[in-house]
């Protein structure tokens, strides 16, 4: 009986405690959830308020001077983190292979997948100050491809990191059979282990981009910023990022407003990329 009291009295007290860690879990979650809602919802009053076809299709006024809109920034921000994407995604993507498939058990390979893991929280403002110090300071300008190149540097780790851990989870049974096979390593890595884990690093993929889309810090180092429509990825480019940044604290209150709608562009445009990417690697049926 003092056995049946004691196991009951422990089933209370582990029951209290999931009930409170579980409330405490869920109060924190809400929390941090009223807060995102606030800043979703203000940027939606506010930037639906001054969103126009002008804002996409103009290019900016003298300061000073209402009207214009921002092409030149939206034309650009598609460049340079297009360029970013090209060189990160693939970057990324071969270093957490190389990381899953050739560095399991080497020591030194271990070493530079902790550094990587770092590198995923480091601060980007000190990835544009090396990019800077390595790309623009020798050249003597700023220029769009730095500016690709530091956004590059943020998105490889998050793509490298999750294409490690999606790779570690399929099982090696599947590789030990594709060398029965007679296969080769490559091509099991090929067929069998990226083929297994593509939607996997697929979400990685997104992650990276998602990552790079707001960035505002490493841009100001590299591509700097244009206030007239440009193409030439070797000179300073304006990007989104930057110009919400300017015209938010500028003195213009029409810099204000743009800068408002612009907000919401790049905010909800990213959430409705994630959306529709997520949709689109869940109806492709791959599985991890």
């Amino acid at each position: 009986m003092g056995n049946e009291e004691h196991l009951k009295r422990v089933l209370i007290k582990r029951k209290a405690i999931n009930v409170l860690m579980l409330g405490l879990s869920t109060l924190t979650a809400l929390y941090g959830l009223l807060w995102l809602f606030w800043i979703l919802g203000d940027v939606l009053l506010n930037g639906l308020r001054f969103l126009s076809l002008q804002l996409f299709l103009n290019d900016p006024t003298p300061p000073g001077i209402e009207g214009g809109g921002l092409r030149h920034a939206f034309v650009g921000h598609l460049i340079i983190t297009g360029i970013a994407a090209l060189i990160g995604v693939p970057v990324g993507i071969g270093t957490g292979i190389f990381f899953a498939e050739y560095g399991r058990n080497s020591k030194l390979i271990k070493a530079f997948r902790n550094v990587t893991d770092v590198l995923v929280s480091f601060p980007s403002i000190v990835i544009g100050t090396f990019v800077y110090a390595l790309l623009v300071k020798p050249v003597g300008h700023f220029s769009a491809l730095s500016g690709s190149v530091a956004l590059a540097l943020l998105m490889i780790p998050v793509i490298a990191i999750t294409t490690d851990e999606i790779l570690k989870l399929v099982p090696n049974s599947l590789r030990e059979a594709g060398y029965a096979l007679g296969a080769h390593r490559w091509q099991v890595i090929k067929d069998i282990s990226v083929s297994a884990a593509k939607r996997g690093i697929l979400t990685g993929v997104i992650l990276g981009i998602a990552r790079i889309s707001g960035e505002t810090a490493p841009l100001l180092f590299t591509s700097f910023n244009n206030n007239f429509f440009s193409l030439d990825v070797t000179k300073p480019m304006a990007s989104l990022t930057v110009t919400i940044f300017q015209y938010a604290m500028g003195p213009y209150e029409d810099w204000h407003r743009q800068a408002w709608a612009a907000s919401l562009v790049l905010t909800f445009g990213t959430l409705l990329f994630f959306i529709i990417a997520k949709a689109v690697v869940h109806r492709s049926g791959y599985r991890p």
